[in-house]
């Protein structure tokens, strides 16, 4: 995984001295996520989550920090970033922008039951309703357009069939974002990435209550089907083969629905939207593995393991339905 930019204790000590966050106690590395440089930090005052942006910049990050600062007022479980002494909730360390944000109780699972599904599925659901009335936009950035700019350059590391494959699946997503049944989607701010180790739990695995939401920094405004499509493709498959699990499937999507209901054109949609996730993340880890950028640690994900779901949701696409 990743820590690009190193920082110390001194560092951090400084750092401090921008909020009313109390004292240093200790500054660990999370070796965890390609894109952002992560620290836990202890005060004197609590636990927080030091965070240094790699990739996104800072005009672009209001949009991650107000949203998140937006839906932990509205009582959605997320990191809630800290304000300043100056009012901003964004400040910068060694010539990149960071923040401080709440640190959450809980871990992730890595094996999830249905349970799991249900609680990641409502809470979710609860995140696109609390985002509605969110003033600031943005696109997600890694949405339609990046998935045009970035294949092209990933071409060259694929064989024929494999080419062929991402070509034609990004002109049927090119086709399809042009039709009458993708315009009027239900539509607004969107996590766009919410995996299993984006989601911690309290409680036991029989029992699991939810902790929270993590890592919002490939958020913007989506589809919001394509988000929950995006989580499916994560939660609620056989790790081994990508197929989909019925029984993590429907608890994921009933919860979800129990909150807010999909709408006849999300069921239209709803194949498509399953090959759309799994374009996005094909993509990015085709790009990560061989046009890697240069970190201190970094072990890109197997692109091949999305290149498997994609053909698997492409031989099954009249079977899955919401």
């Amino acid at each position: 995984m990743a820590v690009f930019t190193p920082v110390s204790d001194d560092d951090a000590r400084e750092l401090l001295t921008r909020y009313s966050l109390g004292e240093l106690v200790s500054l660990r590395g999370i070796t965890a996520g390609i894109e952002n440089t992560n620290y836990f930090l202890t005060t004197t005052h609590g636990e927080y989550v030091l965070t240094l942006f790699e990739v996104l910049t800072y005009e672009q990050l209001p949009f991650y920090i107000e949203l998140m600062y937006h839906l932990a007022h509205k009582g959605i479980p997320v990191p809630q970033p800290q304000t300043l002494c100056s009012g901003s909730r964004l400040t910068t360390m060694h010539g990149k922008p960071c923040a401080i944000v709440s640190r959450l109780t809980g871990g992730y699972e890595p094996a999830p039951s249905a349970a799991h599904c249900a609680l990641a599925g409502r809470t979710l659901a609860q995140a696109h309703l609390a985002g509605q009335d969110f003033s600031l936009a943005q696109p997600n950035l890694r949405g339609l357009g990046w998935w045009q700019q970035t294949i092209p350059k990933v071409l060259p590391f694929l064989d024929e069939a494999q080419a062929k494959l991402i070509q034609d699946v990004l002109q049927e997503q090119t086709e399809f974002a042009a039709s009458d049944t993708y315009r009027t989607l239900p539509f607004g701010p969107a996590h766009c990435d919410l995996f299993r180790d984006n989601v911690l739990f309290d409680g036991t695995f029989e029992m699991p209550r939810m902790g929270g939401i993590i890592d919002f920094y490939f958020a913007g405004c989506d589809a919001w089907i394509f988000d929950v499509a995006v989580s499916v493709n994560d939660w609620c498959i056989d790790r081994n083969t990508g197929v989909l699990e019925d029984d993590k499937l429907r608890g994921w999507l009933d919860a979800y629905a129990q909150v807010r209901p999909f709408t006849d054109a999300e069921r239209e949609a709803w194949p498509m939207m399953l090959q759309a996730a799994a374009l996005r993340f094909w993509v990015s880890r085709l790009y990560d593995f061989f046009l890697p950028r240069p970190a201190q640690t970094l072990k890109p994900h197997d692109p091949r393991h999305f290149e498997r779901i994609l053909i698997e949701r492409r031989k099954s696409a009249t079977a899955h339905r919401l």
